[in-house]
């Protein structure tokens, strides 16, 4: 029978919140327990397992499965790859990162350094597929009534927030930091998230799904702006119609004036449409933005247009005007007062809508984790964290992220972002600082994490990683829809 005297409590040393734990319960993380007496991951060290299919059970860096040479990628598609999932912190900051795992192929050695970093300085930037008006640049994005981040500028065809940051998960009260944290939680783990933009829309965001603004899902992404709509399909107009109209919140095109048009000796139509000429064709600022026709305020499309010219239009004129989805769509001739008057749509102007809206993708959310590997966590690389950050900009070490390739921004630091929906599920913790756990990996040759400082007596080979406790997962197919990828669960193999 063993003498040893189990505490009370033990101390959980993982992060700066340093908990209290008694035997049998969790730290405030819930990524920490006390077993009687040790203090334990809940989440072993994960392997993805891209080949467990060929037997093969460790990572061979330098050649592929089949025999050839490697070809220069480090997270070889066809093989295992040893994640942070699970692997633990290096806080207090003077440890070396958790593992440290090398694997010798044919005399050469690759190392894979591995750590659940925590991340103050980090958040998400987000791409909404959708021509609906969410919100006004620099508006405030808000979860529970606190504020988490705000909305940037638009893209082709997206709306963008940016969300989390220091600022929000310390620089404001104990609510905003916590709210803040929960949320990039969820939106890296690849749950929904309902946020409210000031003066704007109700958006609720979940990576791979479509967003839902103001309680409806949002279905396609833009083809174009309204000048390159009728740019890729003016020729399928002729002969079927004798003006065209796409509406669009920023730039509303016209067939007739357009260069397209012109090519397709289109004449003139006498059709005016209100707001701001820019080129011939191409009108901006036509309506205010909102949720209606092509990302503006209106339901009627009629109400961008002005008094036909009476020199240049014709009763029975053939009008088009459709949104840049294609999703409404209306077909006018103009009467003798040359005032449109709605018809029933003729078969070979709707197929061209449809055509619009088959040529859309669908709509869908994007969510990047973005963070910085600061100092402190750089030290479990290397005693001289400063040489880490220069192998990876010389590209002799890669970033990946819960096995998802990262970005590595240019400039000072190693600033990443990486799209959460390569990584496996539930990749992403928290500590209650707050601040937002997420694994980070570095792979380089061996000799060069030797070069660089590196903590050598903690390097262990793959053989002493790879044992049955440890968690292996099949890799995701990345042809795989983004729903299949975000139901995409860990299986234990022994």
């Amino acid at each position: 029978m063993s003498d040893r005297v189990i505490p009370e409590k033990i101390r959980c040393d993982a992060c700066p919140v340093m908990c209290f734990i008694a035997d049998g319960k969790i730290g405030a993380c819930d990524r920490y327990a006390n077993h009687g007496g040790d203090l334990l991951r809940l989440d072993p060290l994960t392997i993805i397992d891209n080949a467990a299919d060929k037997g093969i059970k460790a990572v061979p860096f330098l050649q592929g499965t089949d025999g050839t040479d490697w070809d220069g990628d480090l997270l070889r598609a066809d093989t295992p790859f040893v994640t942070a999932i699970g692997a633990g912190t290096t806080y207090p900051d003077y440890k070396p990162a958790p593992f440290i795992v090398s694997q010798d192929v044919e005399g050469v050695d690759m190392v894979t350094v591995v750590t659940e970093g925590i991340f103050s300085y980090c958040g998400v930037k987000i791409k909404i597929d959708t021509d609906r008006h969410i919100g006004h640049e620099r508006a405030v994005v808000r979860v529970d009534g606190e504020a988490v981040g705000h909305v940037m500028t638009s893209e082709y065809g997206s709306k963008m927030l940016s969300l989390g940051g220091v600022e929000h998960l310390t620089g404001g009260s104990k609510k905003e930091g916590r709210v803040t944290c929960d949320a990039l939680l969820k939106l890296c783990n690849c749950d929904a998230v309902e946020m409210q933009i000031d003066d704007g829309a109700s958006v609720v965001v979940q990576a791979g799904q479509a967003p839902v603004i103001d309680g409806t899902p949002e279905q396609l992404m833009r083809v174009g702006c309204g000048s390159a709509t009728i740019g890729m399909f003016a020729a399928q107009w002729v002969g079927h119609v004798d003006e065209v109209i796409v509406v669009d919140d920023h730039i509303t095109g016209q067939l007739s004036e357009h260069q397209a048009g012109q090519q397709l000796d289109v004449p003139p139509t006498g059709i005016k449409i209100m707001g701001r000429r820019s080129t011939p064709g191409r009108y901006f600022q036509v309506a205010e933005p909102g949720t209606g026709w092509g990302g503006t305020d209106i339901e009627d499309p009629l109400a961008i247009l002005k008094p036909s010219d009476a020199k240049k239009a014709w009763p029975g004129l053939r009008l088009l005007m459709v949104s840049t989805t294609g999703e409404q769509a209306a077909y006018y001739e103009l009467d003798g007062d040359l005032t449109p008057v709605s018809k029933p749509m003729p078969a070979p102007l709707q197929a061209s809508a449809d055509r619009i809206a088959e040529n859309c993708e669908p709509s869908i959310c994007s969510v990047l984790f973005m963070g910085g590997a600061g100092g402190s966590l750089r030290a479990g690389v290397t005693e001289n964290p400063v040489r880490l950050t220069h192998s990876v900009k010389d590209s002799l070490t890669l970033v990946s992220v819960g096995g998802a390739e990262a970005y590595v921004w240019p400039g000072g630091g190693i600033t990443i972002m990486a799209d959460v929906l390569n990584m496996p599920s539930n990749a992403f913790g928290y500590v209650p600082t707050p601040a937002l756990v997420a694994p980070i990996e570095f792979t380089m040759r061996l000799s060069d994490y030797a070069a660089l400082g590196g903590h050598m007596d903690e390097v262990q080979p793959i053989e002493d990683v790879d044992r049955p406790d440890v968690r292996k997962v099949g890799q995701i197919d990345p042809k795989s829809a983004p729903s299949d990828r975000r139901n995409f669960r860990w299986k234990d193999t022994p």
